[in-house]
């Protein structure tokens, strides 16, 4: 069952296309990888994908039981999000706000929410410390957490290990796999760090301003593209 279709897709700046004739399928557990050079259009698509950006044509198509607000979305790290002065709690839990609908407060079932998510994450014995002075790795965590609340079924990671140290970098690969095949969670991820999470990935997407490429991992690797592009970065 296909959780998001991307069928045709463009879209453009002022009349420039940033992105042109976009067409995959998203579909339960998968782990997509979206690979490409700067500017190619990988950060337009998930604008696209989160309701962003009004895509100029095609049709993004979500399953009937994915709200467009029930995707989690863990964006790239910023200035801001280190220095936020807020608990590890109250950060993740602010990941529910979808959920509130006409509700003031969280409630019961939120902050259960937030605590199982918490814990699946390694971060309990974090719960009241002030977020912004966690490591960087631990504050990737936190947000993966606060992402997770937003979401049964998608979760987009926008170069989600970008300043980690390896050893951190593995840690949080490991976890991602975890939400996949644990939690059957599909995941979207854009990367430049290619060789490590395509290991992880079961599908993947190259983009530049253009599709060059979409199908499985296997069939990427052996492809002409694939070869020449994981070739360039060895």
């Amino acid at each position: 069952m296909s959780l998001i279709s991307c069928k045709n897709v463009s879209f453009s700046y002022d009349g420039v296309y940033a992105l042109k004739d976009v067409n995959f399928e998203i579909e339960n557990n998968d782990y997509l990888c979206i690979i490409g050079e700067n500017g190619a259009g990988k950060s337009t698509l998930l604008k696209g994908l989160l309701n962003l950006k009004k895509q100029t044509s095609g049709e993004i198509i979500f399953d009937e039981q994915l709200s467009k607000n029930e995707i989690g979305y863990l964006p790239q790290k910023s200035e801001i999000q280190k220095d936020f002065p807020a608990s590890v709690y109250e950060v993740v839990i602010s990941g529910c706000l979808n959920r509130l609908g006409f509700k003031p407060f969280y409630g019961k079932e939120e902050k259960q929410i937030a605590l199982k998510n918490i814990e699946k994450l390694g971060l309990t014995h974090l719960k009241n410390k002030s977020f912004r002075d966690l490591s960087g790795g631990q504050q990737q965590r936190v947000l993966l957490a606060r992402a997770l609340c937003s979401t049964r079924k998608v979760l987009i990671l926008d170069e989600p290990v970008t300043g980690l140290d390896p050893l951190v970098k593995n840690e949080l690969y490991e976890l991602i796999k975890m939400i996949n095949e644990e939690l059957n969670i599909s995941i979207i991820m854009v990367s430049h760090d290619i060789e490590s999470s395509i290991i992880y990935a079961n599908k993947v997407l190259h983009l530049n301003n253009s599709q060059l490429f979409f199908g499985t991992k296997d069939e990427y690797i052996n492809s002409e593209i694939g070869k020449r592009f994981l070739g360039e970065r060895r």
